[in-house]
């Protein structure tokens, strides 16, 4: 018996030449090693046992009757069936000419007769580790493939659901705020300081419940929209955001200045959240008693895009919240002190990103913050 004769075969090896003897020593030391060993005296027997079964590795001699070994690896690499399976080549050959050819043929490895058996062993040994790695990664990336697909499927309902059940929910809550007010209204002197703080709790919370679902609304939006993009002139875009936020600049005594922006394909409404919510944070995220002063740019990279910066004078952001602030519902500061629901960062950075950009931020604390977002430069 021999000596590994128990021990579970580890892989399926043609040895492919004319030599009787060689074939002989080959399976004999292969099958000590515990693989299983097919043999072929001919180029067209190794195409045949190939049909047959499908080796895990094949040991290739070149110089052959009728069909040398670099037309046999030409045939197994045409064939979809055979292509994947490593050829090491195994001749008396020693010419660099030789060998070049060899691997340009689709060899993995070559071995020059006469060979050492502790070197064969090795490099069949290895050939085998690579394709089982190889193998074990295939699998992994279509599974991977197959988690994306069920993630992607799992967000895009997600993002649905939330449209519809935030939309659905706007007509109950502004029944629940309507009937408040007329309950305020009709019975106002015979309400207690109680009961009128009450009503007032109620319309609060509607307001910023309804905030919430019009955020919601929006972060949904930006999925589902199948808007094309189109030649969007960003100068024009910010200067409609200005006029929705004249009330608030106003108020605020914000200085809101800008250069030449740059004409971009994207959605015009889109972009037009995007720098809303960028001065409009610069706004609300002020220093007390230092008026806001925001300042917009852009700047063209090399790359084909433009890298726009919206930049303030206010509180700032401390280091480890840069990521955090572009996730949902993450807010850094007090309802009370800052009003917001944590949205409209993410809404950004969702936006940027189906552009095809990216959005960061850089910030000192008591000194300001600058907004970044890149955006292609296609016209």
């Amino acid at each position: 018996m021999s000596k590994n004769s128990s021990h579970t075969l580890k892989g399926n090896i043609l040895v492919v030449d004319d030599q009787p003897d060689n074939l002989r020593i080959l399976s004999f030391m292969l099958r000590e090693e515990g693989y299983q060993v097919r043999k072929a005296l001919n180029g067209q027997m190794a195409l045949t046992a190939c049909q047959t079964l499908l080796p895990d590795v094949i040991l290739l001699d070149i110089m052959m009757p009728d069909m040398d070994g670099y037309e046999v690896c030409q045939r197994l690499k045409a064939s979809d069936k055979t292509c994947e399976v490593p050829v090491i080549f195994i001749s008396a050959l020693d010419d660099v000419v030789d060998k070049v050819k060899a691997f340009s043929v689709g060899g993995v490895d070559y071995i020059t007769k006469p060979f050492q058996v502790e070197e064969v062993l090795a490099r069949v040994a290895n050939q085998l580790t690579i394709q089982q790695l190889y193998r074990q990664l295939t699998e992994q990336n279509t599974q991977l493939q197959k988690l994306n697909e069920e993630l992607k499927r799992s967000n895009d309902e997600l993002e649905q659901f939330a449209y519809i059940a935030s939309h659905d929910l706007q007509s109950p809550l502004q029944a629940i705020v309507g009937y408040a007010r007329i309950i305020e209204a009709t019975y106002e002197n015979h309400l207690d300081t109680d009961a009128k703080q009450y009503i007032a709790n109620i319309v609060n919370a509607g307001w910023r419940m309804t905030q919430l679902i019009e955020d919601l609304l929006d972060y949904s939006r930006v999925g589902t929209c199948t808007e094309e993009f189109k030649p969007t002139d960003c100068k024009t875009v910010l200067e409609e955001v200005l006029a929705n936020l004249d009330e608030e600049i106003c108020a605020s005594g914000a200085s809101i200045s800008y250069s030449d922006l740059p004409t971009v394909m994207g959605s015009s409404t889109q972009l037009m959240q995007v720098f809303q919510n960028l001065i409009s944070n610069s706004i609300k995220f002020c220093r007390p008693e230092v008026p806001p002063q925001v300042e917009i740019t852009a700047k063209a990279k090399k790359n084909d895009e433009w890298i726009v910066a919206v930049r303030d004078n206010g509180i700032g952001i401390e280091t480890q919240h840069f990521e955090r602030i572009f996730e949902v519902f993450q807010r850094l500061h007090s309802y009370k002190k800052y009003p917001g629901n944590g949205i409209g960062m993410s809404i950004c950075k969702k936006i940027v990103e189906r552009h095809g950009g990216r959005i960061w931020v850089e910030s000192q604390p008591g000194v300001g913050t600058t907004f970044y977002f890149t955006i292609p430069a296609k016209i």
